[in-house]
């Protein structure tokens, strides 16, 4: 890498560590299916492809154009609230009504657990539909790569690309090595509730931004 390009590859890195660390939607969706073993790197790969496309969405030119259109805006958050509602009424009805855990099989995948198809599905729609993930990748990485003017506004991305990537799999890699060890079901139902409140809570919030 270039010594003078070198500054902004770690600063996007930095920033981009820093926006995904916080426990939103998309990361509780990771850590629940990463401590039931369920189509972890699947989830993995499906987040880190939304981040980098929506990161290079956001430094090509995103934010040049003034980011997201308050309409589009305004559907994107209805579509996340709505989404989140949904994620937590099912959270909340395992909590209510608990059921045994999908236990590992020799091979290190649940018996009789979520298809690989519902699994795409709920990774596509915690990353696209995810107001959180367009306004921290896609708006606020583009605007902070206008501090650099080309070829860095590029390295700016990849930077941030690469801190996504990092975030995900090390995320992924603690939460299967979790996996193995909680097994009571006492630990599946706290997360269920846990899980439940936070994307209510999440779903209230952006609905009041709209008001």
């Amino acid at each position: 890498m270039n010594i003078l390009t070198a500054p902004a590859f770690f600063a996007g890195l930095a920033l981009s560590l820093s926006l995904i660390m916080a426990i939103g939607p998309q990361n509780a969706h990771v850590m629940r299916m990463g401590l039931r073993r369920e189509h972890l790197w699947l989830t993995v790969a499906i987040c880190v492809v939304t981040d980098v496309s929506l990161i290079a969405l956001g430094v090509g030119g995103l934010a040049q154009l003034g980011g997201l259109s308050a309409k589009l805006m305004g559907a994107l958050t209805g579509a996340g609230a709505v989404l989140l509602f949904l994620y937590g009424a099912q959270a909340m009805q395992r909590f209510v009504r608990p059921a045994a855990p999908a236990m590992p099989d020799a091979a290190g995948e649940p018996e009789n657990g979520m298809s690989r198809r519902r699994a795409v599905g709920l990774a596509l729609a915690m990353s696209w539909l995810n107001p959180h993930a367009w306004l921290d990748t896609a708006v606020l990485m583009g605007t902070a790569s206008l501090a650099y003017a080309r070829p860095d506004n590029a390295v700016f991305g990849l930077g941030a690309a690469a801190g996504s990537l990092l975030w995900f799999v090390a995320l992924g890699v603690a939460m299967w090595s979790l996996g193995r060890r909680l097994t009571a079901p006492w630990i599946w139902r706290a997360l269920d509730g846990l899980v439940a409140l936070m994307m209510w809570g999440t779903a209230l919030w952006l609905l009041a931004g709209l008001v």
